[in-house]
């Protein structure tokens, strides 16, 4: 039988799941916020890149220092029973090799990558893309699952031709997810039904309801950097309430 922190064991977690019921994967942003995920009893996490960029003091989009991500996606993971994904945006420029040594040796069992290019700040061809994803698929073999960020509603494209395009590449080329970000919910079905793959959508506040997301194909919900900015904001309404009641000089 698997470990409950292997890759075949958080896979499992995406497959033959009842329509209305995805995977809910709330996204830690330190070691702290994992510990709580963890003790209402989520049975996985994923990390978001922006939460662990904003709680170190870094832009997302590749701002963060690639060992400053690393070391606080490790202390996530020795906090937690639990499989966890991390989010490592484009790759940060390491080698497929050395990026799964990393990704491993931090204790995670999956991870995001975007086909977006941060540097050249636009999408990536398709087809290097995937060529690419392959390469850290055989670095990998089975000790990661790869959830494929497909990245053409961010960049204005408003059809899903292109994302199941992109999508399919990814899949032959080893992705195990795919993840359409920003994607419209009224082509949640038709990208679910095109992708023929376990979908990540995203929870966006004022959006439907993770179970709604479900009915419509979602197999996994993940909230990007949403549970952070709600923790922080939160938290700022407690410090205003503090500093209200005290004497003004």
């Amino acid at each position: 039988m698997s470990s409950p922190n292997t890759a075949a064991a958080f896979l499992a977690l995406h497959q033959d799941r009842a329509p209305g019921d995805p995977l809910i994967l709330p996204g830690p942003w330190d070691a702290a916020s994992a510990r709580v995920f963890a003790d209402v009893g989520f049975p996985a996490l994923a990390t978001p890149s922006a939460g662990i960029a904003a709680s170190l003091g870094y832009e997302d989009g590749g701002g963060t220092p690639v060992d400053e991500m690393f070391a606080a996606i490790t202390r996530i993971t020795r906090v937690v029973d639990l499989p966890v994904s991390a989010d490592v945006e484009d790759g940060y420029g390491l080698a497929p090799a050395e990026l799964v040594e990393r990704l491993l040796t931090a204790g995670v069992v999956g991870c995001n990558l975007e086909d977006t290019d941060l540097a050249a700040k636009q999408l990536k061809d398709p087809q290097q893309h995937a060529d690419w994803l392959a390469q850290v698929r055989e670095a990998a073999g089975d000790q990661l699952v790869i959830n494929a960020r497909v990245d053409t509603f961010l960049s204005g494209d408003t059809t899903a031709d292109a994302a199941i395009e992109r999508a399919r590449l990814y899949l032959a080329a080893g992705a195990d997810v795919i993840y359409p970000i920003l994607a419209p919910v009224e082509l949640v079905k038709e990208l679910a039904q095109g992708i023929d793959a376990p979908l990540n959508v995203a929870f966006l506040p004022g959006g439907p309801a993770p179970a709604q997301l479900g009915e419509l194909g979602a197999t996994r919900i993940t909230f990007g950097p949403g549970l952070f900015h709600e923790a922080m904001e939160a938290l700022r309404g407690h410090a205003e309430q503090l500093r209200s009641a005290q004497p003004r000089a």
